[in-house]
């Protein structure tokens, strides 16, 4: 591994969502991930087409046995950071909460990941992504006007709001601790991070330039920020917000000629002439099919682009050039990101087995063979 977190060391407490996805991204950096699953867990197999488990080993650790707790200290010792995503509460009763694992290594960052944060009212409640989304009011902006809010995936709770926030708020928190020698608590709850994500919205919102969902210039409000249906039932995106790629646009596309018979094509800043030009835009786009526009326009600055399906994007000449895609245990998945000159980061390897890695792992963190070999008889490994 050679990525810019070269010899950073992480401890995760296996979890789901977010986290895996923090631990995915420090891993893909360079950073030795040890990931500690549960113990009831090891003997299943290698879940390769779990992208976010990529890149690290993984030890089987039973964290309700003393002995097992007491394992996990000993790693933290030797960690830089650790990354947990249980409910508030759960690492201390298990005795691997903030003060356990501070005590035991004062410049350890600790990495906290949940849905509604580690107090106020909600605190212990269940959720899902989408109820922090809801709950944000980033949610309610996401759609179309006339229609219910849109769930993005969980690109916006789990990945952006979530798993990225907790690795970047890491990743500073390291940064600190090399100045000052002190560890600290990184809180990263997804219902902070799906608001964060809506920043620019909420300014605009505050200067009347916001209004309801799917009117807006980003929103699918206007027509010329859009996605439409081609001849053959695929889609094209456009993205002219501005004059000189709009005007490309109309060019290219026959619209600033008027072929269509619907008049002159109307100010683009005035939004109540947006809903009679998306449908003339909409029946143009109709005419042709997705790569006959996408050829039309190639080369153009008129900020358009195919949608492509998920099994066609590794395939496109671009991101093939630029390598976004990789493939990994057999699994074609998404290249690490961002990129870097220097210290290039590279995949250390397919999502693990549980526990597959237990023995070597914890030789190389410190434990000698007749500790590896008490644990194991006591039950606090496998």
């Amino acid at each position: 591994m050679a990525g810019p977190l070269t010899g950073l060391r992480v401890v995760e407490l296996a979890g789901i969502g977010p986290g895996p996805f923090a631990a995915m991204m420090l891993s893909d950096m360079g950073a030795e991930v040890l990931r500690v699953d549960r113990a009831g867990s090891v003997g299943e197999p290698a879940p390769l087409w779990d992208v976010n488990a990529r890149g690290r080993r993984s030890v089987g650790v039973d964290l309700k046995h003393p002995e097992g707790r007491d394992a996990v200290l000993r790693l933290v010792e030797r960690a830089d950071a650790l990354i947990e995503g249980f409910r508030p509460g759960v690492t201390e009763r298990l005795g691997l909460g903030p003060d356990d694992c501070l005590a035991r290594r004062p410049a350890l960052v600790y990495g906290r990941m949940t849905g509604w944060g580690q107090d106020g009212p909600r605190a212990q409640d269940a959720g899902r992504d989408v109820n922090y989304l809801a709950l944000s009011g980033t949610l309610a902006m996401i759609g179309r006007a006339g229609e219910p809010p849109v769930p993005p995936l969980t690109l916006v709770g789990d990945v952006g709001g979530g798993g990225m926030v907790l690795a970047f708020g890491v990743v500073c928190g390291v940064v600190e601790a090399a100045r000052s020698g002190r560890g600290q608590v990184v809180d990263a709850a997804m219902v902070d991070g799906a608001a964060l994500l809506a920043g620019m919205q909420h300014g605009l919102r505050a200067d009347g330039r916001w209004g309801g969902r799917g009117t807006n210039l980003l929103d699918s409000g206007a027509w010329f920020y859009e996605v439409y249906e081609t001849a053959d039932g695929r889609y094209v995106s456009l993205g002219a917000i501005d004059e000189r790629s709009r005007a490309e646009l109309l060019r290219r596309t026959g619209l600033a000629d008027d072929v269509d018979g619907g008049g002159p094509v109307p100010d683009a800043d005035d939004p109540a002439t947006w809903p009679a030009m998306k449908a003339r835009v909409a029946a143009l786009m109709r005419t042709r099919t997705r790569d006959d526009w996408c050829a039309l326009l190639d080369g153009a600055d008129a900020c358009v682009a195919p949608v492509l399906d998920p099994d066609e994007a590794p395939h496109d000449p671009h991101l093939q050039a630029r390598g976004t895609f990789t493939e990994v245990g057999g699994v074609v998945q998404p290249a690490p990101a961002p990129r870097f000159g220097r210290t290039v980061p590279t995949v250390a390897g397919p999502p693990p087995a549980p526990g597959q890695h237990t023995d070597e792992a914890l030789a190389d963190w410190g434990f000698s063979d007749g500790e590896i070999a008490a644990l194991r008889a006591a039950g606090a490994i496998r």
